[in-house]
């Protein structure tokens, strides 16, 4: 009589090994998504003002976290496109 032998049932299910979380880019869009805004943040918090004058006497000022968020929403929509896609090649 011939019988088949199976491979031996496994408990569970093997870690992943920390090298192989290097290469998720869903990981890695998400850190550098948090890190240009944490720079806004930084900027709002402790960052100069733009401020212009004129002769006359008035004067604007500007937070110049205004211009990093713009530049983070940017580099956000930038990451987030490349770094969420689906299509992975």
């Amino acid at each position: 009589m011939a019988s088949v032998s199976h491979e031996p049932l496994r408990v569970g299910t093997e870690r992943p090994q920390w090298a192989e979380f290097l290469r998720i880019t869903e990981l890695w869009a998400s850190v550098a998504i948090v890190a240009m805004w944490l720079a806004v943040l930084f900027d709002a918090v402790y960052g100069p003002s733009f401020v212009s004058t004129t002769p006359g006497g008035t004067s604007t000022t500007i937070p110049s976290a205004v211009f990093v968020a713009l530049f983070a929403f940017l580099g956000t929509a930038s990451v987030a496109k490349h770094g969420f896609r689906h299509d992975k090649q």
